[in-house]
């Protein structure tokens, strides 16, 4: 039987070898509606653009935060996430550019101030721990979000009659995410269980207040979150985003608080990303 490791390395050698960086060769940018497009996905194009292409920020916060981590990690995030997910963007970006939609807006350097402080306190081993179990959880809820949103775009994107975008943009891209998901859970797992009480209690409560759906770094963009949601029909099909994203989260953290479906400050980022949307649209 193979170890944790060893089960870890071998699939990401696998993610490496099938499934590289999606060729802008291989898309197909044809739309042919591209008002009635950008009109209904040209939003939710720009969000997920941006996240994706963030990712190159998101790898300078890793490296601040753990200053020694796991090979596995570093072969994982430096060779096999970063390429993939930021070629993901430059892809969205292209086809919203496409329906007529400026490039997305993006920071690619700025790393905050907070996480300076972990990656300072992060020289300390022990902590590192608590900074490591924190960078697969927010990992696992950023990529679980990803596999439902690209799903339900295709969906929607399948329903528009746009064959083209639906098969050469989006199908492609929702193929790679799941062994993004995959690789967080098998580490938070593993990683959990080598972490004494204190660091647990410790990650419970830094993930408490520190929580934040994906690509949300202040009110527009917490709005904008909404706004995705709600083109995306999340709600709509009887789905509960917040339980979806946050199992593993609960099963690993929160097991002994029985009757608990979701952690609260789960629930309520998600409910105050819709009540953000209702209010701005409002206005």
């Amino acid at each position: 039987m193979l170890s944790h490791s060893d089960r870890l390395a071998a699939h990401v050698a696998r993610l490496g070898e099938e499934h590289p960086p999606i060729p802008m060769e291989s898309v197909d940018f044809t739309v042919h509606d591209p008002e009635g497009f950008g009109a209904r996905f040209g939003h939710v194009l720009d969000y997920m653009a941006r996240v994706e292409l963030e990712v190159d920020r998101n790898v300078l916060e890793i490296t601040t935060m753990l200053p020694d981590p796991p090979e596995i990690d570093q072969l994982f995030y430096a060779e096999v996430w970063q390429p993939q997910e930021v070629q993901h963007g430059l892809i969205l970006d292209r086809l919203q550019q496409v329906v007529g939609r400026p490039p997305a807006t993006t920071d690619l350097e700025h790393v905050g101030l907070k996480l300076k402080v972990l990656g300072l306190l992060a020289h300390l081993e022990p902590f590192q721990d608590v900074c490591r179990m924190l960078y697969y959880l927010t990992g696992m809820a950023t990529e679980r979000s990803a596999v439902i949103a690209y799903n339900l775009m295709h969906d929607g994107v399948v329903e528009s009659g746009e064959k083209a975008v639906a098969e050469t943009v989006i199908a492609p891209i929702k193929r790679q995410e799941p062994g993004h998901y995959a690789f967080y859970q098998l580490s938070a797992r593993s990683h959990w269980a080598t972490l004494a009480g204190w660091q647990r209690w410790l990650v419970r409560r830094m993930r408490s207040i520190s929580f934040a759906p994906v690509g949300v770094n202040n009110p527009t963009q917490l709005a904008d979150f909404g706004d995705v949601m709600e083109t995306l029909g999340v709600h709509h099909q009887g789905r509960d985003l917040a339980a979806d994203v946050a199992r593993v989260e609960q099963e690993l953290l929160w097991a002994r608080s029985r009757g608990l479906a979701v952690p609260d400050y789960v629930a309520r980022a998600f409910r105050d990303a819709v009540e953000a949307a209702e209010a701005r649209a409002a206005a």
